[in-house]
């Protein structure tokens, strides 16, 4: 199908009108002193309006919002991967990199059968898509409302294990997306796992 475009003046071609009218929209809320809904209950203590102090000030981002992908410990500050690679294996971009300790692993608390050896996410590659969070049995990784995600150089951007795992920090699964569902901070999976097993009853 062919689409005819409208031809620009000469006028238009100059991009001046759009410009001006750029300016026009700055200049009105320059001179207004009507509050930004956007941010207004961050400044309601103001007496006029002012700017956001970034990065003081950050934005109040919605109910489900998908940031930055971080590793999070439980609340006996152990860490809750156990080197499944499902995150991995359904990452879209290829921004996960995991490797499995091997034979010697070490095995931090009860439940897991391997910790991993190495764990890292390039921010730069990661599009936010949740796959991750979704699929991770020990609920591990989780997209925090973390959007401020800068740095000098690539390899800043390529975040380990330790760095995801500060990122993270302790399990704070009380998230607006979680809690509707009631789900109680500090949960401990396998505790409960273990006293249901030894409730049900036992054949001989």
């Amino acid at each position: 199908m062919k689409v005819d475009r409208t031809k620009l003046t000469w006028w238009e071609r100059l991009y001046i009108p759009s410009i001006l009218n750029g300016f026009k929209v700055t200049m009105r809320h320059f001179f207004s002193w009507k509050r930004s809904k956007v941010y207004g209950d961050k400044q309601k203590s103001y007496r006029a309006k002012t700017t956001m102090q970034y990065p003081e000030e950050k934005w109040d981002v919605p109910t489900g919002y998908r940031g930055a992908p971080y590793l999070l410990k439980d609340v006996d500050n152990n860490t809750k991967c156990v080197s499944c690679q499902l995150c991995e294996f359904v990452c879209p971009p290829r921004a996960i990199r995991i490797t499995p300790p091997g034979g010697g692993g070490v095995v931090e608390r009860e439940g897991a059968e391997k910790m991993p050896d190495e764990f890292e996410i390039d921010m730069l590659r990661c599009i936010y898509c949740g796959y991750c969070q979704e699929v991770c049995p020990e609920e591990a990784i989780y997209l925090l409302k973390d959007y401020a995600i800068t740095g000098e150089s690539r390899e800043e951007l390529i975040y380990d294990k330790e760095k995801l795992l500060e990122l993270g920090g302790a399990d704070k699964r009380a998230y607006d997306h979680h809690a509707q569902d009631g789900v109680a901070e500090g949960v401990k999976k396998w505790e409960t796992k273990m006293r249901e097993a030894s409730e049900q009853p036992k054949f001989h």
